[in-house]
C-alpha cells in the first residue's frame, strides 16, 4: 500500500523521525554472534522489488534460543540476502537494550523505545508468530497491508486469529499442522480463510550441526513439558551411563543432584555442535506436546539415534529414523537405551538417523517461501 501524500503545509509524521532512528542505528548497530554458518542462500540473488518487512515476535537469539525463534531467523535470512529490508521488533523486555543486527535482520528490543506502531504502519508485509499473531494481524488489517502468521502449534489464539479474515499467508511448520487447519477451516466461511498456506519445515541446515558423536545421553530444555521427570528417573535407573542436560531458553528447569548427569546453561545457537552434539550419543525427546522437534533435526545431522514420544510432530519429523516410546513407560525407554549399547545397533540406528537428516533439507522449503512473500 503505497504512503499516504501529506497536504501542503502538514508536519512530518512521527514515523520519519523515527524511520531515521532505526536507520542510523541499523548502520551502527551492535553485530551480534552469526546465527548460524555463512553459506550462499537458497535465492541469492537480489530481488527487483525489495520490501520492507516488519517482523513481530516476543523473543530473538541470541539471547532466546527456542526453537520457534530459530525456525523464523533461518527463514528471514534468505529474505535479508535478496535485498529486503527485514526488521524484527520484540514485545517483551529481555536483555537486549539496544538495536542489533543478526543474520542481516535488524532486531528491535522493546526497551529501545522505538515505536513499533509507527514502524508497521510503512511496512511492505507483517508477519507474526505465536502471542503477537493477534495484535500484530489487526495492524496490518487496518493499515491494508499483507499480513504474514507462522503457525508452530495448533493454539485457538492463532487459528481464530488466522481465520478473522485478510490474512494473506498462513505458514505451517508440519504437514499435520496444516491438516489440522484446514479441517478447522473448512467449517468456516470461504471469506475468513487464509488466501494462501504453505509448509515450511523448521530449516536445519545440516553442516551447521553434524559433528562426532560423544558418549552422553542428552535432553536438550529441563522442563516438565519437555520430559525432565523422566531424564532424571533414567538417569538414577542407569547409574553406569553418562547423561547431558541441557537447560532451555523456557520454562521452570528441573534440575537435580545425581553423580552421572552434567547440566549446563543455555547454548547458543551456534555452539550447539560443539558444545551438544560433540558430546551427545543419543538424543531423548520425551516431549508431551511437540508440533515438529528442532532438536531431533539437528542431532540426525551427527547421526545421533533420538528416542521419542510419538507426537504427532515428533513422528512427522523423525519419520521412520526414529526410536518411539510412551513417555509414560520408563521401562521401554531403558530398554531402548540399552539396545544402543550395542555398537552394530547404534551404527544401524545412526545411518537411518543420517538419511532422515539429508531427506530433510531445508532449501526447496526456503525457496518456495522467499517467493511466497515476494509475490505479496
Amino acid at each position: 500500500m503505497p504512503p499516504r501524500r501529506r497536504a501542503e503545509g502538514e508536519s512530518p509524521p512521527r514515523r520519519t523521525r523515527q524511520a531515521k532512528a532505526v536507520a542510523e542505528t541499523e548502520g551502527g548497530a551492535e553485530q551480534a554472534p552469526p546465527f548460524a554458518a555463512a553459506r550462499p542462500s537458497p535465492a541469492a540473488e537480489k530481488a527487483a522489488s525489495p520490501k520492507r518487512i516488519i517482523v513481530r515476535i516476543h523473543s530473538a537469539p541470541p539471547h532466546h534460543n527456542a526453537g520457534g525463534e530459530m525456525a523464523l531467523f533461518s527463514m528471514l535470512r534468505p529474505l535479508a540476502a535478496r535485498g529486503h529490508r527485514v526488521e524484527v521488533w520484540l514485545s517483551r523486555y529481555g536483555k537486549a537494550r539496544d538495536p542489533y543486527m543478526l543474520d542481516g535482520v535488524l532486531v528491535v528490543p522493546l526497551a529501545s523505545r522505538l515505536d513499533f506502531g509507527s514502524a508497521i504502519r510503512h511496512a511492505d508485509v507483517v508477519i507474526a508468530q505465536y502471542e503477537n499473531v493477534p495484535a500484530a494481524g489487526a495492524l496490518a488489517r487496518g493499515y491494508g497491508i499483507p499480513f504474514v502468521a507462522l503457525a508452530h502449534n495448533p493454539a485457538p489464539i492463532i487459528f481464530k486469529n488466522i481465520a478473522a479474515g485478510s490474512t494473506a499467508l498462513v505458514v505451517y511448520n508440519s504437514l499435520h499442522l496444516q491438516a489440522e487447519a484446514e479441517a478447522q477451516f473448512a467449517e468456516r466461511p470461504k471469506w475468513t480463510r487464509p488466501a494462501r498456506s504453505l509448509v515450511v519445515r523448521p530449516p536445519v541446515f545440516a553442516e551447521d550441526y553434524a559433528t562426532t558423536p560423544g558418549d552422553a545421553i542428552t535432553l536438550v530444555n529441563l522442563n516438565r513439558e519437555k520430559g525432565a521427570e523422566l531424564f532424571w528417573k533414567l538417569a538414577a535407573r542407569l547409574p553406569d551411563h553418562r547423561f547431558l542436560g541441557v537447560e532451555g531458553a523456557y520454562g521452570q528447569q528441573i534440575v537435580r543432584d545425581l553423580p552421572n548427569v552434567e547440566v549446563i546453561e543455555q547454548v547458543p545457537a551456534e555452539q550447539m555442535r560443539d558444545r551438544v552434539y560433540a558430546r551427545t550419543r543419543i538424543l531423548l525427546m520425551p516431549s508431551h506436546v511437540e508440533s515438529w522437534g528442532r532438536v531431533g533435526v539437528e542431532a540426525m545431522a551427527s547421526g545421533i539415534p533420538v528416542i521419542a514420544n510419538p507426537t504427532t510432530g515428533l513422528s512427522e519429523a523423525l519419520a521412520d529414523a526414529g526410536i518411539f516410546a510412551e513417555v509414560s513407560d520408563p521401562d521401554a525407554w531403558e530398554a531402548s537405551i540399552k539396545a544402543l549399547d550395542d555398537p552394530a545397533e547404534w551404527q544401524a540406528a545412526s545411518g537411518r538417523a543420517s538419511q532422515r537428516s539429508k531427506e530433510l533439507d531445508p532449501a526447496g522449503d526456503l525457496v518456495a517461501w522467499v517467493k511466497a512473500i515476494e509475490e505479496l
